[in-house]
């Protein structure tokens, strides 16, 4: 039987980078690893497919020797050994690949864990700056109650004989000796004789778990709660892994945060802008007020101080930026538009100017504009 193409395997492009064929790898591997399909030889096939196509991709030389002859150039007579890394490269790349995913190692790195699990969870900016307490409900593979996560109904466990309770096996490659988890037990070491019916001889089973999150104050977006041992139940009964919850903060009517700020807009009326007024705001805290001073300008930004937001990391609050918007009056009576044009019947000669120092300074600009491109 022909061997599968390298590239065609872990689903990448020639021309793939190195990181993307490690993200490749990283999600074959997920997908076929022995501890996620227990019992299953196809899925075991494909993981040493996986890890093959790897080692030779993974390494310029030997890839250019593959991209020019195929698997022809690891034959013997023409490439000298198999393809593959020694033992303690192997040892490498599985430590960076799957200690984190699924919380273990290769030989001699402890026993393995429960993969950890993430959860996503919205909140309101209220709630993300006081703090709250959440019930929230995730599917996991929880330790099976009636054989206690063994797998074994009767509680029996028998020595793998083809690992003789590694739960590894060596394999050579030409000159090289490799390492990869036994797959008659699933790099295990034990067999069981009399599997428990409730998980089918996994020690697991999927379960909604109920967990109660205490939010702490002055999360904000991308914040993580590490909740120690709430994760995936290990395999045969090891330690279980994490719980990481994400905070995101839904968008609110009012307010936009930046950090420890919070930022607001406050619409006004002209009369207030040219007259000058005192203008209340909306705070976390309740309202506060602002002196409008005569002539201010939309966009004016005033600040008040330790209105914004006490964050996890922070001694004291931020600050409040309230930027004044001056607002166009609309659905006028006729009373008042007859007024306005009175008002604007005033606004007639150079002395107009005076009064709208930014449209004169923007009319200068246009002027000067279009004498530099004439001459």
């Amino acid at each position: 039987m022909s061997k599968r193409d390298y590239y065609e395997i872990l689903g990448v492009a020639r021309t793939a980078s190195a990181e993307e064929l490690k993200k490749a790898y990283r999600r074959c591997a997920m997908k076929y690893h022995p501890d996620r399909n227990p019992g299953d030889a196809a899925a075991v096939e494909s993981f040493k497919e996986c890890k093959e196509a790897y080692e030779v991709l993974s390494e310029p030389g030997k890839r250019r020797l593959y991209d020019a002859h195929g698997h022809a150039a690891f034959e013997q007579g023409m490439g000298g050994a198999g393809p593959g890394p020694g033992f303690g490269d192997m040892g490498d790349i599985f430590g960076d690949i799957f200690g984190n995913i699924f919380g273990g190692g290769g030989p001699g790195r402890g026993p393995r864990r429960g993969a950890d699990i993430g959860y996503v969870m919205e909140l309101d900016l209220e709630d993300a700056v006081a703090g709250v307490e959440k019930r929230i409900e995730i599917p996991t593979l929880a330790a099976c109650a009636p054989c206690k996560g063994t797998g074994s109904a009767d509680g029996r466990l028998e020595t793998c004989a083809t690992c003789h309770g590694r739960g590894q096996i060596r394999m050579q490659r030409g000159i090289f000796t490799m390492q990869q988890p036994c797959p008659h037990c699933g790099g295990r070491g034990q067999t069981i004789a009399n599997p428990c019916p409730e998980c089918h001889g996994n020690g697991r089973v999927e379960e909604e778990k109920v967990l109660s999150v205490k939010i702490p104050a002055g999360v904000d977006n991308g914040d993580r709660i590490r909740l120690a041992g709430e994760g995936e139940a290990g395999p045969a009964g090891t330690a279980p892994g994490d719980l990481y919850v994400e905070v995101r903060v839904r968008p609110h009517a009012i307010f936009v945060r930046d950090g420890d700020d919070l930022h607001c807009d406050v619409p006004i009326r002209i009369a207030q802008a040219a007259l000058g007024d005192s203008v209340r705001v909306p705070t976390l805290g309740g309202e506060a007020e602002i002196r409008i001073p005569a002539e201010t300008q939309t966009g004016k930004v005033f600040r008040l101080r330790d209105k914004g937001v006490k964050s996890v990391r922070s001694r004291k609050p931020g600050d409040l930026y309230c930027k004044v918007v001056v607002e166009t009056p609309v659905n006028l009576t006729n009373e008042q538009r007859a007024l306005l044009e009175q008002f604007e019947a005033t606004f007639v000669g150079e002395g107009a100017r005076r009064h709208s120092p930014k449209s004169s300074t923007f009319l200068d600009g246009v002027k000067g504009f279009w004498d530099r491109m004439v001459s």
